[in-house]
Order: C-alpha cells, then sequence, then structure tokens
C-alpha cells in the first residue's frame, strides 16, 4: 500500500496481484481472505474501493464482493457488455445469498457513452436498460465520455486530477464520485 494523496492509499494492479489470484482461487477460503484483511479498519477509513476485473470466473473479484457494503458497475453500452453484466449479476446474487447478506448493486454507470453521441445501437441499448424493470433503477445518471486523457494518464502514470484536470474525463469521474457518494448515504439511511 503506497500513499498517492492526502488521507488516500493506493494498492496497485501488479504482476503480483495476478500471480496472488491465480494462488488465491485454490484456497479453499479465498472468498473471505479480503473481508478477514479489513478487519478492525471500521472507523479508521471512511471507504475502501476494489477495482477488480468484471469476470464473473474471477477469485479477486468475489472476494471483493464479498468483503463489500456496494458494488457499482460499469457498463459499456454493447450486447456483449448486457450479456457479462448479466453472468455478473449472478454472481453478485451468488455471493449475497451466500456469503454477504448486505450486498447491494450500488448502480450501474455507462462508459464511452454520451447521449450526444450519433451511435443509434448504443442509444438503443441505453433505452433498453432504462425501460429494464429491474436495470432500470439502477442506472446512474452520470455517464463516462470517451477521452483520450484518461489513456495518456495513464501512460503518464499519473492521476487524471495531475494529467488533466480540465479534462471531459476528469469531469464525469468528479460527477460519478459524487453520485456514488450519494447513492452511498441513502443505502445506509
Amino acid at each position: 500500500m503506497q500513499p498517492v494523496g492526502s488521507q488516500l492509499w493506493l494498492v496497485q494492479a501488479t504482476e503480483a496481484i495476478v500471480a496472488a489470484e491465480k494462488v488465491l482461487g485454490t484456497q479453499m477460503d479465498y472468498i473471505m481472505v479480503l473481508k478477514s484483511a479489513l478487519d478492525g479498519l471500521e472507523g479508521k477509513m471512511d471507504y475502501v474501493i476494489f477495482d477488480t476485473s468484471p469476470s464473473p470466473h474471477s477469485p479477486l473479484a468475489a472476494a471483493a464482493l464479498t468483503a463489500s457494503t456496494a458494488t457499482f458497475i460499469p457498463v459499456h453500452p454493447e450486447y456483449l457488455s448486457y450479456e457479462g453484466l448479466t453472468s455478473l449479476l449472478d454472481v453478485v446474487a451468488r455471493v449475497k445469498k451466500s456469503f454477504n447478506p448486505n450486498l447491494q448493486v450500488g448502480g450501474l454507470f455507462l462508459t464511452r457513452y454520451s447521449s450526444t453521441y450519433r451511435k443509434r445501437l448504443h442509444h438503443e441499448f441505453v433505452d433498453m436498460l432504462r425501460q429494464h424493470e429491474t436495470l432500470g433503477p439502477l442506472l446512474m445518471q452520470t455517464t463516462i465520455r470517451e477521452n483520450v486523457a484518461l489513456a495518456e494518464a495513464q501512460v503518464n502514470r499519473q492521476s487524471l486530477q495531475e494529467y488533466a484536470p480540465s479534462s471531459n474525463a476528469f469531469e464525469d469521474y468528479e460527477n460519478l464520485t459524487t453520485e456514488i457518494l450519494e447513492r452511498l448515504a441513502a443505502c445506509t439511511t
């Protein structure tokens, strides 16, 4: 864990984590490993954010869901993404039933999407999501637009705030953070 800002720490995704995930899945209690690691941190940190692979077969993702109170899922507005979303929601339901009854889907947010883009199929997909009985209420207002600043910041090993604080990407992620915090507050009241 390394400090990356005031009261902000990061455990960076490295080859060691990829290797650890392979070993993690072979351990009988892997599903509880992150939850156990967080024991004793209540009151010391406001939030712990796990950014894992969305794969329904990822031991690290399953362990993160077991340790979480809410999950926020990025969705690209295309058919294959929808299939992946339904698989991931099935994993969330199974983790909730068997290991973490407090787990909630906090929301779904669209990536590489804007209502101003001229991609008719994307708009049809979003309309389908909005009309879906279960998924519609989970769809968040904030969307993450396509923006080269994201890739450039990664290449330069800088945060968006450092690299491109006036970019659309930074604005979108600031708005997403605000909306997530609002949804988390609503979940706890």
